[in-house]
């Protein structure tokens, strides 16, 4: 069987470069586009040599329609607008898309929704194994600890470059202690908390949010009762983890019917 043909779009951004490096590293798959937006510095660099791996032969181009074209799968790790322009072209073309961005509004969720009646998409908030792990045992925990006697807090730390808060790992997580709970996070989550507060609303889903220096990820999933409190904790210390995840994500979903899948669909991991 031959290699499946991956795109990566935003190439030259921390994850796009990370996504090049995966590629070559992660047997079954090949660089067959690099795609960065229109007027770029990088556009006509050697998409290896961006990644710092030496060259590749695989030019960065801003025509994502060609790139897709030649493709059997495209990797996109890049803002709300331009994952819902990809979705689009990823149906079009017949291609699996693999969804790591971050930070999307419902109408947007929606639009890839539609899209995936055409293609298999795989979407997540984030693409490692010990992440979506976490996500099961928060689900189990939320389940087997009462909301009248225990408090649910969700705490990440990411670098000073991220974009969107809390990020999508957080929200991943929160939605997981709210599935264990049945109910709707959007109605019982509190996401800042300033002034005088009042005491804190039973059964409600608390977001914190730090932001600093090259930190890759940290997030903990806080579960807080009378005299004594559970820690549930996943530390990423290399973006390389996710994506590895990415690439495998996308070898996945080659042949699948079209669908809107998750990294718990990937991995085989049941949400019970």
């Amino acid at each position: 069987m031959s290699d499946m043909k991956l795109v990566v779009v935003g190439a030259a951004g921390r994850m796009g470069r990370a996504l090049i490096e995966a590629i070559a590293a992660v047997d079954g798959t090949v660089l067959s586009g690099a795609v960065e937006r229109e007027g770029a510095d990088v556009i006509g660099a050697d998409a290896g040599e961006l990644a710092g791996m030496g060259p590749l032969g695989i030019p960065v181009t801003d025509d994502s329609q060609v790139a897709f074209a030649e493709a059997d799968g495209v990797v996109d790790f890049t803002a709300p607008a331009v994952s819902v322009r990809f979705a689009e072209l990823a149906a079009a073309a017949g291609i699996v898309h693999v969804i790591g961005t971050t930070g999307m509004q419902a109408a947007q969720e929606e639009a890839i929704q539609s899209a995936a009646v055409r293609t298999a998409i795989i979407k997540s908030g984030n693409m490692s194994l010990g992440v979506n792990l976490l996500s099961v045992l928060v689900r189990q925990a939320a389940r087997a600890l009462e909301a009248t006697d225990w408090d649910i807090e969700v705490l990440e730390m990411h670098h000073k470059h991220k974009v969107d808060a809390p990020s999508g790992t957080a929200l991943l997580l929160g939605e997981a202690a709210a599935l264990g709970r049945d109910i709707a996070l959007d109605e019982n989550s509190v996401r800042v908390r300033d002034g005088i507060t009042g005491p804190r609303e039973k059964g409600s889903i608390g977001f914190a949010t730090l932001r600093g220096g090259s930190v890759v990820g940290e997030h903990s999933v806080i579960l807080a009762g009378e005299g004594e409190r559970i820690e549930l904790t996943h530390r990423a210390l290399d973006r390389s983890i996710f994506a590895r995840g990415a690439v495998k994500a996308a070898l996945w979903g080659k042949g699948k019917d079209p669908g809107l899948y998750s990294m718990l669909d990937v991995l085989g991991i049941s949400e019970d």
